[in-house]
């Protein structure tokens, strides 16, 4: 079974069709319109960690890789939890985490509400590159205006008294956050230290920019996992040869 989400999901799905290895990916359902994929979809919650062992179980599979975000760590870590239960084996697809470069203004913050607290001050203009889930949190700092990129429209109006939301789907290119930066007069951004290619062009076009960025630091898991930054070793590790191996 495939924990999926990631643009690396999808790569990964089509290395794991093209090697005739039966798996399923699994979406959490935050978005609603997930890619088109070579693997048959499951979609939603487990019910914690005795649901997903039990999914485990009467699926009878044998392997797990979680290439969920960097930021699903109750997912990541229910993952850990029930392999660890069952004594299933467990790889983990992690992005090495960006480093700020010369000419980069990062202040690193601990978490969401570390962020929230280093928005107190003047008014300015915030791009807030994080997704839906945590947008409510910003709204103890309402003086701000605030630019929303998010997957999917809200289902319901963020709190934020005063934001702007554009809906729009990655990769995403230098050039076109520079546009939308400099459309909407981005004084700051605001983002999680996700990794990876796919959404690292807002960090290029603040730095083009002169624009200081938030950087929140990845969630920890309480237990150590098998890991690895490379789709290639996934596959190594999955020993495929062919063999049906379910996983």
């Amino acid at each position: 079974m495939i924990l999926a989400g990631t643009t690396e999901a999808s790569q990964l799905a089509k290395q794991v069709s093209a090697a005739k290895i039966k798996a399923v990916l699994s979406y959490a359902g935050r978005v609603e319109r997930p890619k088109p994929q070579p693997l048959p979809r499951r979609i939603g919650g487990f019910g914690g960690v005795e649901g997903l062992k039990t999914y485990l179980r009467e699926n009878s599979i044998t392997h797990v890789v979680d290439t969920t975000h960097p930021f699903a760590v109750q997912m990541s870590q229910h993952a850990v939890d029930a392999c660890v239960d069952l004594d299933l084996p467990l790889m983990a697809f992690s992005r090495p985490e960006w480093k700020p470069i010369a000419g980069d203004n990062w202040t690193e913050v601990e978490d969401i509400p570390a962020a929230v607290s280093a928005l107190k001050g003047a008014k300015k203009r915030i791009m807030l590159a994080l997704g839906r889930m945590h947008l409510e949190a910003f709204a103890k700092q309402p003086h701000h205006r605030y630019l929303l990129r998010l997957v999917d429209p809200p289902g319901k109006e963020p709190s934020l008294p005063n934001h702007d939301i554009v809906v729009s789907r990655g990769p995403f290119t230098k050039e076109g956050d520079l546009a939308l930066m400099r459309d909407y007069n981005i004084e700051l951004v605001v983002c999680k230290n996700a990794g990876g290619v796919a959404s690292r062009a807002k960090l290029d076009a603040a730095r083009t920019l002169s624009l200081p960025v938030i950087m929140i630091a990845r969630p920890r898991l309480d237990r150590p996992r098998l890991e690895t930054g490379s789709l290639s070793k996934v596959m190594q590790w999955l020993g495929h040869s062919g063999t049906d191996l379910g996983v």
